[in-house]
């Protein structure tokens, strides 16, 4: 009898230990400040004309964020570059912009050191939705302008790499991939959630993902995602090289993430992106009648808090 009563002890104690809640969110510290680190490596296949045209990108950028104050949920921050860099391999050539460099002559990387340390103003929830990004806008105009003697392909290129990686909506959907993860209510280890998320690179996307509690151990918590990417099909045409063009993509989307128990803050996140589809070239000067060109994007990103 003693025996049975101890097994049911047991069980219970088991059970008890399994249902544990946990509630992950952001809980961060005035006037303190995180960083995320990312390095993300992109492999892009257009089939224009059955000729394959492949392109690889590579970012790397490390930003800041102060926590300037904290009202209710939401957290005002001062977030800033501390180093940007990107190199894109292509046929038509390479390129190799870093902030880091310190070379006068390399015009388009001084841009990228014109940014660095140039506050951006982010209002976050705990819950890890961006509800606003300023500023980002005049950063990148004021950078351009602030370096004299750049040729009008360099204006355009660093312009165009600046926009789209960095501008205020870019900007939020970045954050919001390292961030809004969380889920609306307390769940127990193998308890399931879903996010949507909007991104604007490579163009207008949705993300929905399905992110699940794996395991706590110490002082992180162990998050999987998997998802999927569709691009917006509202979204109007975007202008590349002068040219109108529309996207209609779709993908899948995974990711690990390890969380600070204590901070939410990220410790890692580690996903992969692939994205397939075709950009339509619409009717214009350039390309009367337009044209479809097959695309695919494979993309690998790692974000450290350091």
């Amino acid at each position: 009898m003693k025996s049975v009563i101890l097994s049911l002890v047991l069980i219970a104690a088991v059970s008890c230990c399994n249902a544990q809640k946990f509630k992950p969110a952001l809980n961060l510290v005035k006037d303190s400040t995180y960083y995320l680190s990312t390095n993300s490596n992109s492999a892009i296949t257009q089939t224009i004309g059955g000729q394959q045209n492949k392109i690889n990108i590579t970012l790397n950028w490390k930003m800041s964020f102060k926590v300037m104050a904290v009202t209710d949920s939401v957290y005002t921050m001062n977030a800033s570059y501390q180093s940007l860099s990107t190199k894109i391999e292509q046929a038509a050539g390479f390129i190799d912009f870093d902030s880091k460099k310190n070379d006068p002559q390399d015009r388009p990387s001084m841009v990228f050191a014109a940014v660095v340390n140039k506050p951006v103003k982010v209002e976050i929830t705990k819950s890890g939705k961006v509800k606003s990004v300023s500023n980002a806008d005049k950063l990148i105009q004021d950078a351009i302008a602030g370096v004299a003697q750049l040729d009008t392909t360099q204006q355009a290129q660093v312009k165009a790499l600046l926009t789209q990686y960095f501008n205020p909506e870019s900007l939020k959907g970045y954050i919001e991939t390292g961030a809004l993860i969380f889920p609306s209510t307390p769940v127990a280890k193998d308890d399931k959630w879903k996010v949507d998320i909007k991104r604007e690179t490579p163009a207008k996307m949705q993300l929905s993902i399905n992110y699940q509690l794996i395991d706590v151990v110490k002082d992180l918590y162990l998050v999987h995602g998997e998802g999927t990417i569709s691009s917006d099909k509202n979204a109007g045409a975007v202008q590349i090289n002068g040219m109108p063009v529309k996207y209609n993509l779709s993908g899948s989307f995974i990711s690990d993430v390890r969380l600070n128990k204590s901070t939410g803050w990220i410790s890692s996140f580690r996903t992969t992106q692939l994205i397939v589809g075709d950009m339509h070239i619409q009717d214009n000067p350039q390309v009367p009648g337009g044209m479809s060109i097959p695309v695919s994007f494979n993309t690998n990103e790692v974000i450290t808090g350091n």
